[in-house]
């Protein structure tokens, strides 16, 4: 989508300090950080919404999981404990409408989360 932030930051139109990339998942440090490691990890394709998925979406959403650990582990943070997010719609806090999964570590999470 052409006014997308995360669709111009995968087209490389919008720079960002990326971690991890392997053609279909993106994965770059968030630039309001929530936590002292906070990544976000984006398909490359746009997808506006969870709702929005499809079954053929499946190995996608696995490839964004994956992708998750392996940033974790890149980063030193797998073995005590990372936290992995994906808000659906504005009530849940989904701010850009392009799925998105938030990795959070570097500190105890507490737990309800919001």
């Amino acid at each position: 989508m052409s006014d997308c932030i995360f669709c111009k930051i995968a087209a490389g139109e919008i720079p960002a300090a990326k971690l991890y990339d392997d053609g279909e998942v993106l994965a770059f440090r968030d630039i309001k950080p929530e936590a002292p490691v906070h990544v976000l990890l984006v398909p490359r394709r746009h997808i506006a919404t969870l709702n929005d998925l499809e079954a053929a979406d499946a190995p996608l959403i696995g490839r964004l999981y994956l992708a998750g650990k392996q940033v974790a582990t890149d980063l030193g943070v797998a073995e005590s404990g990372y936290r992995t997010v994906i808000n659906c719609n504005r009530d849940a806090g989904q701010i850009v409408f392009h799925i998105h999964m938030h990795l959070l570590a570097g500190r105890e999470l507490g737990w309800p989360p919001g």
